[in-house]
C-alpha cells in the first residue's frame, strides 16, 4: 500500500504532521507493508534561497502586525510541536527557498536515504536553524544522513531533479492539492493537515480493508476528521 506526502521543508505543520503519521504507523499492524513516497510542494517559490529575513520579520510585513505579535503567533505551533516530541525554535528560522532541499530528496531516493534526509531536513529548519535553502548546508544536511556530501554539492551545480520536483507540484495541483501536509493513500484516501494519529491510522485501515476485503479489522472508535487548523497553505494557489 502506498502513502504519498506532499509537504514543504518550511511548513511547520508538515513536521508535526509527519510526526503524527510516524505515531499512527507504529500502531497499523501491517506497516511493514506501507511504502511512503515523499512529494515536493513549495509554500512560496519566489523566497529568496540565501535571505535573512527572520520568520517574525517575515510574518510582521505578510500579514500587517508587529514583530512582538508575530512571536506571539508562533507560540501556539511550537507548543503542539512539543507535544509530539519535537522542539521547534522559531528564533532561529528564515524564510527561505525550498526547491533545492527537494531535489536532494530526490537525489536521496536513488541512494535509499529519502527518509533520513527528510527528517534531517525538517530538524535542521525548525530545531538548529539552519538555512535549507543554502546550498552549502543542505550538502551538509544531506551529509548527516547518510549521503556524501561531495556529490550532493555536485549535483545542486546542476539542474538534475528540477523536472521531477516540477512535476510532482503539477501532479499535486491536478489531484487539487492547494495546501500541505496532504497524504493520498493507494490514490483512494486522503487526509489533509496536521491531523491526529488516531485519524490517519483509522485512514490507514480503511484503505487496507478496500485492498484486502477479506482481513477483518477491529474498529476501537470511530475518528473525527473535520481539520480546521495544522494546515500550510501558499499565498497564491497552485494553478
Amino acid at each position: 500500500m502506498k502513502v504519498e506526502i506532499w509537504s514543504d521543508y518550511v511548513c511547520p505543520f508538515c513536521y508535526i504532521g509527519k510526526r503524527k503519521f510516524e505515531l499512527a504507523l507504529a500502531k497499523f499492524a501491517h506497516k511493514e507493508q506501507i511504502e511512503i513516497v515523499f512529494r515536493s510542494f513549495e509554500l512560496d517559490p519566489g523566497a529568496d534561497p540565501n535571505s535573512n529575513i527572520s520568520t517574525y520579520s517575515m510574518l510582521a510585513s505578510k500579514y500587517g502586525m508587529s514583530v512582538e505579535k508575530a512571536k506571539e503567533t508562533t507560540v501556539n505551533v511550537a507548543e503542539q510541536a512539543a507535544a509530539v516530541g519535537l522542539a521547534f525554535h522559531f528564533d532561529g528560522t528564515v524564510s527561505t527557498n525550498t526547491f533545492d532541499a527537494h531535489r536532494v530528496v530526490h537525489f536521496a531516493t536513488q541512494m535509499g536515504k529519502e527518509k533520513e534526509v527528510s527528517e534531517r531536513l525538517f530538524k535542521a529548519y525548525f530545531t538548529d536553524g539552519v538555512n535549507v535553502g543554502n546550498r552549502e548546508r543542505l550538502a551538509e544536511i544531506a551529509a548527516e544522513a547518510g549521503l556524501d556530501a561531495a556529490a550532493v554539492a555536485a549535483m545542486l551545480e546542476t539542474n538534475q531533479f528540477a523536472d521531477n520536483v516540477r512535476e510532482e507540484e503539477e501532479e499535486g495541483s491536478k489531484l487539487g492539492i492547494r495546501g500541505v501536509p496532504f497524504y493520498v493513500v493507494d490514490r483512494k484516501y486522503a487526509v489533509s493537515g496536521a491531523q491526529s494519529p488516531e485519524v490517519f491510522l483509522d485512514t490507514l485501515n480503511k484503505a487496507w480493508e478496500e485492498k484486502h476485503p477479506n482481513f477483518i479489522q477491529v474498529n476501537e472508535g470511530d475518528a473525527d476528521v473535520t481539520c480546521t487548523d495544522g494546515y500550510c497553505v501558499p499565498d497564491s494557489p497552485k494553478s
